[in-house]
């Protein structure tokens, strides 16, 4: 493995890929560059003498300015290195290059799901509980506990994948876009195709109406939903019982079949990032987003707070003027929502971010993008709604985590592919795929990953991500996740309004 690395021709600052010592030389691009302070592991160095408000360059893309003169192998971070952020912007349609980068099989890959009967495609066969209010959120877990014992048989036998409850605090006391937020979140849950049954339980009270919440969900999903109000219930813990025991006889009947790569919806995302992030394990997504896309599936990307800087690439894939123009107002609006509440558009990264490398948010958002690689994009989704259609959809949601993860099952993701510098254990609930950007995080933390992307900095490519496929293939097709081992399985929903 080299000591340093060059993203782009046109970068003025490279990344240390080992912790680098003060007086070292490093080789790059034919030239050497001795550098003049310690740089910690996926930080940066100057390549070029910049003065006070010179352009930073990393990934071809600027990443903000120069707050102080910079000499050549000098430490480029947070005290010499500002964002240029500031506000909403008027975007021009562009034209990119849809040049590909996407990875090239002998044979298409094929892996084993369940067809459901709208015709969308499932990586796991399970019951879900979902409470329409906080109230019978711990009610919902003491339901699916339960069933689980009960059916454990069938459970061992793969027969069904899983019961599972997916508590949240909120259903009551939310008024107009809010309440309506909470209600298509929990619409598009229900809708999943993972769930082959879906109990939504009631309290009876609660402003998220049953009634409106069933009305919500897509006509084609409807057949597999069962509702139980709580207070009109008499022992509503036995009714719920006996409604899961009925679900679980028609889920077991379900069988995995042959499926095309093309029929996975897959879900892009990055938490924890660190300077690794944008070298390996987000590559690695971009290149296997251009591969889905060009077989006909559907790779979904979001954290729309976090393509801050690094928009301009996205928007100019767009297949045609009305996908642009959605996604362009998409982008204005998450700015004029941090800019109402009186805060700065830049107000990341986090500290786990700069710790890790990461100093603008042009700098992150550069290396997030790039998990969509440069596959066309064909549709921009509000948040509740369902990817309809092949080719990257852009999700309207925010950075956190959860709150986005959650967004993307909800919109019809499949597989979760969760990109991290820094770890996290907690999944979601689509299977969540944890990927390291660097090996220490993959070899400390094996519970948590589920795979190393830090291999591209020692071999091919090519080898990685045919390594990479398989992995997702035998995932896809019914092996466990790290967090699905590790009983990780949780829901966020986006809290935007007042509380009564």
């Amino acid at each position: 493995m080299s000591d340093a690395m060059q993203v782009h021709a046109a970068d003025t600052v490279a990344v240390a890929l080992r912790p680098l010592r003060a007086g070292e030389q490093v080789a790059l691009a034919g030239a050497s560059h001795v550098l003049a302070q310690d740089i910690p592991q996926g930080h940066k160095f100057s390549l070029k003498a910049h003065r006070a408000g010179d352009r930073v360059v990393k990934y071809g893309l600027p990443i903000g300015r120069a707050s102080a003169a910079i000499a050549p192998g000098e430490h480029v971070h947070s005290h010499n290195l500002v964002t240029a952020l500031v506000g909403e912007e008027q975007y021009v349609p562009g034209r990119a290059s849809l040049s590909t980068g996407a990875a090239t099989f002998d044979e298409e890959p094929v892996w084993q799901g369940y067809r459901r009967a709208d015709g969308r495609a499932a990586t796991r066969n399970e019951i879900w509980i979902l409470p329409t209010v906080g109230c019978v959120a711990l009610t919902a877990e003491q339901i699916a506990r339960s069933a689980e014992q009960r059916h454990a048989a069938l459970i061992s036998a793969g027969k069904i994948d899983g019961i599972i409850a997916y508590p949240h605090p909120h259903g009551c006391s939310q008024l107009g876009d809010d309440l309506a937020g909470t209600r298509a979140l929990l619409a598009g849950l229900a809708a999943h195709p993972n769930a082959a049954g879906v109990l939504l339980l009631g309290l009876g009270c609660e402003s998220n109406q049953l009634a409106a919440l069933i009305d919500a969900i897509p006509l084609s999903a409807r057949a597999k939903v069962r509702s139980l109000s709580s207070q009109a219930a008499g022992d509503e813990l036995a009714e719920a019982g006996a409604i899961i025991d009925a679900m679980v006889a028609e889920a077991a009947q379900a069988q995995r079949e042959p499926l095309p790569l093309g029929a996975l919806v897959v879900g892009l995302k990055c938490g924890g990032s660190d300077g690794f992030s944008g070298l390996t394990a987000n590559p690695l997504l971009g290149r296997f987003s251009e591969t889905l896309a060009a077989a006909g599936g559907t790779p979904i990307l979001t954290e729309i707070p976090e393509i801050f800087g690094a928009e301009q690439a996205l928007l100019d894939r767009a297949v045609d003027a009305q996908v642009f123009g959605a996604a362009a107002t998409l982008v204005n609006r998450f700015k004029r929502y941090y800019l109402d509440q009186g805060l700065p558009v830049s107000e990341n990264p986090s500290p786990g971010n700069i710790a890790g490398g990461i100093t603008t948010l042009e700098e992150k958002s550069a290396g997030a993008v790039q998990k969509a690689g440069t596959a066309p994009l064909t549709s921009v989704i509000a948040y509740g709604a369902q990817a309809d259609r092949p080719g990257l959809a852009l999700l309207e949601a925010p950075g956190n985590d959860a709150v986005s993860s959650t967004a993307l099952t909800a919109a019809g993701a499949t597989l979760v592919l969760f990109t991290t510098g820094r770890g996290t254990p907690l999944g979601f609930p689509a299977p969540t795929v944890k990927i390291a950007s660097n090996r220490a995080l993959a070899t400390s933390k094996q519970h948590w990953i589920d795979f190393d992307a830090s291999a591209a900095l020692e071999g091919t490519v090519e080898t990685v991500d045919r390594a990479f496929m398989n992995r997702l293939i035998a995932i896809a097709s019914g092996e466990r996740t790290a967090a699905e081992r590790a009983g990780q399985r949780a829901i966020a929903i986006w809290k935007k309004g007042v509380t009564l």
